[in-house]
């Protein structure tokens, strides 16, 4: 089944922020198993809050 949307009803909604994992891994300095990781838990793209929810890393201690 199909729908008419209208462009005023698209363009007042907040759209979800989209990254790739391999972009976000290199802004966060995530290691390479911390990025493989998300790959394969999330794919090549996902949500900004879907990779703020499942990275993790490793504390850098002086």
């Amino acid at each position: 089944m199909t729908t008419h949307l209208k462009i005023g009803e698209i363009e007042n909604k907040n759209p979800k922020k989209v990254w790739s994992v391999v972009e976000f891994a290199k802004r966060y300095r995530l290691d390479r198993e911390e990025e493989a990781r998300l790959l394969k838990l999330l794919g090549p793209f996902a949500s900004q809050q879907e990779l703020l929810m499942n990275a993790s890393r490793a504390p850098r201690f002086r």
